[in-house]
């Protein structure tokens, strides 16, 4: 784990930061998101700035530029081509499309529902592109794109850079190794489970 860590935080921050724009930017506008989650490089570039010189207010607003401009565009391609752009996505993305809940969102929180797709990977791609074809007025898609946009980047970022810091910590004060975190947050994981499908049956 700290070789993989070390070898991003060892990546040139501009790198870093190109990442951090791009990934975000990319999710709803080519609908890129549906294979490789933008928060991904967000948690990494938040770990990076507590491994590095790197300023995590620097991965904030990146993250938060580039989460903005992607929906904005993927806003304008739903107003302009409607839902039938979706149609035109290659096959292995088409199958992870869940459009009626998207639509669903949409239809029944207005504004509300682009700030809370930010929070969900597929509804992060499709709500944009939903809300231009459902003829969401601009201002209104604008400043709800805005308000998720940048309250995503700050907790997504923070989250990697605090979660940076604690693994660190453990390691230094408590003697946990990396193998033992795991195995901990394994089993953790393991019960969640279990107890969650025995609420469902």
């Amino acid at each position: 784990m700290d070789r993989v860590l070390a070898g991003i935080a060892a990546l040139p921050p501009l790198v870093v930061l190109a990442l951090v724009f791009l990934l975000p930017a990319l999710e709803s506008s080519t609908l890129l998101g549906l294979l490789i989650p933008g928060e991904t490089v967000v948690l990494v570039g938040g770990v990076v700035a507590h491994l590095s010189g790197l300023p995590l207010w620097a991965v904030i607003v990146a993250a938060a530029v580039g989460a903005c401009l992607g929906d904005q565009v993927g806003y304008l391609l739903g107003r302009r081509y409607g839902p039938g752009v979706l149609a035109r996505a290659p096959a292995v993305l088409r199958r992870r499309l869940d459009l009626n809940r998207a639509r669903r969102l949409v239809a029944d929180r207005g504004a509300v529902a682009v700030v809370i797709g930010r929070w969900v990977a597929v509804l992060r791609v499709l709500v944009p592109l939903v809300s231009g074809a459902s003829g969401m007025r601009r201002s209104t898609f604008g400043w709800a794109n805005v308000t998720g946009g940048l309250l995503w980047a700050v907790a997504v970022a923070t989250l990697g850079y605090l979660g940076s810091a604690s693994y660190r910590y453990l390691e230094r004060e408590l003697g946990i190794g990396t193998y033992t975190l795991l195995a901990v947050i394994v089993v953790l994981a393991l019960l969640a489970f279990w107890r969650h499908r025995r609420r469902a049956h």
